[in-house]
């Protein structure tokens, strides 16, 4: 008897954010369009992970995910920070990017994902302006 896939309906959506090793400035102009474009990358491979938006500062990524149940966040998660850190620094030089320990991650409605996109385009500006979101900016670190 052939094994009948699960059908499941989810929208599961998560803000993820961690930070670089004691929050130093390690995203430099150069190596923040590879980062990102490596995250976004990284998120097309599984398919259990859908992109939404990257950003961030010198010190810092955000990240929308919409997530299908089946996959393990936290194990995800610390895949992403190893492999992009591992590729950044082969492409950089040792020790070009380190991540700090933890993340921080939210879930949030479907309907906020506009705004959310919008905050975490928007992440230099924000930061700079101190108009911060504080739910959005916490990480276990």
């Amino acid at each position: 008897m052939e094994a009948r896939p699960i059908h499941v309906f989810s929208q599961i959506y998560i803000h993820l954010n961690w930070h670089c090793k004691d929050s130093l400035p390690m995203i430099h102009k150069e190596l923040e369009p590879r980062l990102y474009a490596f995250i976004q990358e990284y998120c097309a491979e599984d398919d259990g992970i859908h992109f939404l938006q990257v950003g961030g500062t010198e010190t810092h990524v955000h990240l929308l995910i919409r997530i299908e149940p089946h996959a393990h966040l936290a194990e995800w998660v610390g895949k992403v920070k190893g492999a992009s850190a591992y590729t950044m620094n082969k492409q950089f030089g040792p020790k070009s990017i380190q991540w700090q320990r933890g993340y921080g991650a939210l879930s949030f409605a479907k309907s906020d994902s506009d705004a959310l996109v919008r905050y975490v385009r928007s992440q230099k500006e924000i930061h700079k302006s101190r108009k911060l979101n504080v739910l959005l900016e916490k990480f276990d670190g």
